[in-house]
């Protein structure tokens, strides 16, 4: 994997395990035996923790880039090569690389969890509120490979390549830095919006799953309105729950063309509630999921291996969302939004291609009386 090396000055101090813990959430760290490379969580796995419906957790996420073995399996020698003195890695990193080894059906990423939600049933909602998101890395990567990017087998954008990119700070805000050229000094910088990319429950299978494509079960979503304020909401699978996070970014354009988002460490704290399947039923009449709640919008999902189709699927989960929330009649609830509703392509390159759509509450004088209409608009 090539790319194009210049100076590196960080930004700020790594943030290592167990470093700056404070308040009362419950504290789970990148251990080895706390993680799973490339899988996600099934039916029958034991958790790590456990948690009540209503406490918060602090998780710490590692980045698969720079510990992949086309990269060299070798966190401290790939960060080096770009600059990165030794104690401006990750411990966990190295830790989980060192012990731990990814076989070669299974995704990427590295996964933290799972962890039980006691009470969590089939047919609940388990909504998790990102309540905030701590970058613990001064860097990060941007990658294509496998011919996974959406210009894959396409003359001179084929291959396995990347690009370490630094973390800058201008006028109080973060960016990105990328280097643009091999032999002139331009570069792009853009801003940084963390959020997990990887958030889901266990699914209810005899084997565990690769972590690459997204379903019911959420998993690599990869939506990037799910920063700090936003609550996912995934439907329980299996008893306890048995989420997970991971596929922590900085930042990530719709589509996420290429193949991977700024991809770089985060730690993150999450607060986890439970609504149960009769309050479900009662104010939508089936499980819709994954969806969010976030920053003023209602953000439905369609997920699907044909694009086309994971379009069609998120517009009939919004249309029914419209109508369980504002009292909308059907048609009309399509036609508003033609009007007035984005849909985006989350992702297109995680073999189930994703799409959101953004209903703006702000639009809705009328909200519906449902219990559940009211926990899902109060967070957004």
């Amino acid at each position: 994997m090539t790319s194009i090396v210049q100076g590196f000055a960080p930004a700020f101090a790594v943030l290592q395990q167990g470093e700056g813990i404070g308040g009362e959430a419950r504290y789970i760290a990148s251990e080895p035996d706390k993680v799973l490379w490339g899988r996600i969580p099934h039916a029958g796995d034991t958790p790590i923790a456990s948690i009540d419906p209503g406490q918060s957790v602090l998780i710490d996420t590692i980045s698969h880039e720079g510990i992949l073995e086309d990269q060299g399996s070798d966190p401290v020698a790939y960060f080096g090569r770009h600059g990165v003195e030794r104690d401006h890695i990750l411990c966990d990193a190295i830790e989980v690389t060192t012990a731990r080894k990814r076989d070669s059906l299974a995704g990427p990423h590295i996964v933290t969890g799972p962890i039980a939600v006691n009470g969590a049933r089939p047919g609940d909602l388990l909504a998790i509120r990102i309540d905030d998101l701590t970058m613990r890395a001064p860097y990060g990567v941007v990658s294509t490979r496998h011919n996974r990017g959406v210009l894959a087998h396409k003359l001179g954008f084929d291959g396995d390549y990347g690009q370490f990119c630094s973390v800058e700070s201008r006028a109080g805000q973060w960016f990105g830095r990328m280097p643009l050229h091999p032999d002139r000094p331009h570069a792009a910088e853009f801003p940084l919006n963390p959020f997990l990319g990887l958030i889901g429950v266990a699914t209810d299978t005899d084997a565990r799953l690769s972590s690459v494509p997204p379903g019911q079960h959420g998993g690599n979503i990869d939506i990037r309105r799910l920063t700090p304020g936003a609550t996912l909401f995934l439907p329980v699978q299996v008893s306890d729950a048995l989420f997970y996070i991971g596929d922590p970014h900085f930042a990530q354009g719709n589509g996420e063309v290429a193949l991977t988002a700024l991809e770089a460490p985060l730690r993150a704290r999450l607060t986890v509630d439970l609504i149960p399947a009769a309050t479900v039923t009662a104010g939508l009449g089936r499980p819709i999921g994954p969806f969010a709640a976030a920053h003023g919008f209602v953000i439905p999902t369609g997920l699907d291996p044909d694009l086309n189709r994971a379009l069609e699927a998120c517009v009939r989960n919004t249309i029914e969302m419209v109508v369980a929330l504002f009292d909308a009649d059907p048609q009309q609830a399509y036609l508003y939004l033609s009007a007035a509703t984005d849909f985006n392509i989350s992702q297109a390159v995680d073999q189930v291609r994703g799409v959101h759509g953004e209903i703006r509450v702000a639009d809705f004088a009328q909200h519906a009386t449902t219990e559940l209409a009211r926990r899902i608009l109060e967070r957004a």
